[in-house]
């Protein structure tokens, strides 16, 4: 089981790796600041919140419902 901090870590290493981009080049597509995609990927950040969330999606050029729908953040594989 995953924690969300870490299921959204893996999910956007995963996103990273089939789209061909860089944590800078996500960075600058969701507007965050490359020291805090950082810190979520090295789950420094405890306590993620959802607009965050979407700021990522939307650097993939996804909806939130895209950047979710992914075994990571099914409910049975999620220690919450």
């Amino acid at each position: 089981m995953n924690s969300v901090n870490h299921a959204l870590a893996l999910r956007i290493e995963e996103l990273l790796k089939k789209k061909k981009m860089t944590r800078y080049r996500l960075a600058m597509n969701s507007g965050l600041t490359h020291s805090t995609l950082k810190n979520i990927i090295h789950e420094t950040v405890k306590d993620n919140l959802l607009s965050t969330t979407i700021l990522i999606a939307s650097g993939f050029d996804m909806t939130v419902s895209e950047f979710l729908d992914s075994p990571l953040f099914k409910e049975e594989n999620l220690n919450i």
